[in-house]
């Protein structure tokens, strides 16, 4: 038996995460029109700041908004704090600044909690939500619907990954770039391509791995986030984010030949350094993954096939193979994908 049957046969995270394409592709035949105006309005507000606001793997897609945004938009770009609004009770001065709530529910109280705070506070919101008829998507001023569909696992996959793609048409709408619009419209394509990637050789140090760290930078920060969530809530395994310049202090000391890295990277400034920093590790007898990187002289590491794209993308393509792998992996390490131990679908933070 292969290793990836028994996967698509009994488990709906991998079921849904194969799927992500079409509800971008369900994006892209919709809401063309809405979404450019939403762009016309963000550059006629020309905001002096962008706040975020999101928990879990929302919050993930968040860390990807800034960057692009902080690139292609030049708008410093910030990820709120929802208890200051909601424990604390502080009112903060956001006129003229645009504040984007991203949730796949749209019902988490702090959430809503906060959204009502930014209005108040003087800032136009944004929301970036799966459920239309959510409290989040009647408290906003503007709302991109994800289309991802019902999403019954309590991983999110495609709700994520239809994310990033809506984050993406709205800074392309946003700063009216022809180029990547262009790009977006390869998205889905390009997704079901790399989920057939084969990324199992990286089965084996997983399987009997404790600990790990995933490293990206820049674009590719929200994606290492993510994968390590996901290795956490459905693979037992405790993996931590860094970005690939920060693990260079502290957390560097705990790697080893029994602690190992996966490294990401993208077609941009950032990929050398990336690059660089897993041809260090693999010289420290450090066990690596890399993927997203060239793979040529990375000495002893394992190098996982990518696509070629455009940065912007990339970690879209990055998340949409580590999501089959990571449904491979939770079940050879005992677990049951669909059911983590004590999580829920929608996680109502106070």
């Amino acid at each position: 038996m292969s290793d990836r049957a028994p996967v698509s046969e009994s488990t709906r995270m991998f079921s849904e995460a194969a799927s992500a394409s079409e509800a971008v592709r369900a994006q892209l035949e919709n809401d063309e029109q809405q979404i450019n105006a939403i762009g016309e309005v963000i550059r006629r507000l020309a905001p002096r700041a962008v706040i975020t606001c999101a928990r879990g793997s929302s919050d993930h897609a968040a860390t990807y908004a800034k960057y692009l945004i902080e690139t292609r938009a030049r708008v410093l770009t910030s990820s709120a704090a929802p208890s200051t609004s909601s424990v604390y009770g502080i009112d903060q001065d956001l006129r003229h600044c645009l504040f984007i709530a991203i949730s796949q529910s749209g019902r988490s109280p702090d959430l809503l909690a906060s959204v009502a705070a930014a209005k108040a506070s003087g800032a136009q919101v944004l929301s970036i939500c799966n459920s239309p008829d959510s409290p989040l998507v009647a408290a906003s001023d503007h709302a991109i619907a994800l289309r991802a569909g019902a999403e019954t696992s309590v991983a999110a996959t495609k709700s994520f990954l239809a994310t990033l793609a809506a984050l993406a048409r709205l800074v392309a709408a946003w700063t009216a770039d022809d180029a990547l619009q262009s790009a977006l419209l390869e998205l889905p394509a390009l997704m079901d391509r790399a989920w057939q990637l084969d990324w199992t050789p990286a089965l084996p140090l997983l399987e009997r791995a404790e600990h790990f760290y995933v490293l990206g930078r820049g674009l590719g920060l929200g994606a290492a986030q993510e994968i390590a969530l996901k290795c956490k809530e459905t693979c037992g395994l405790h993996a931590e984010a860094f970005s690939s310049a920060e693990v260079r202090h502290g957390p560097f000391t705990l790697l080893g030949p029994r602690f190992p890295a996966f490294l990401l990277g993208q077609n941009d400034a950032t990929r050398a350094g990336v690059e660089d920093l897993a041809r260090e590790l693999a010289s420290l007898n450090v066990p690596v993954l890399v993927a997203g990187a060239n793979a040529a002289d990375i000495g002893s590491a394992r190098v996982l096939p990518t696509l070629d794209c455009r940065a912007e993308l990339g970690p879209v393509l990055l998340v949409q193979s580590a999501y089959r792998l990571i449904a491979t992996l939770s079940l050879r390490r005992g677990f049951d994908p669909d059911r983590p131990a004590n999580l829920t679908k929608v996680t109502e933070t106070l």
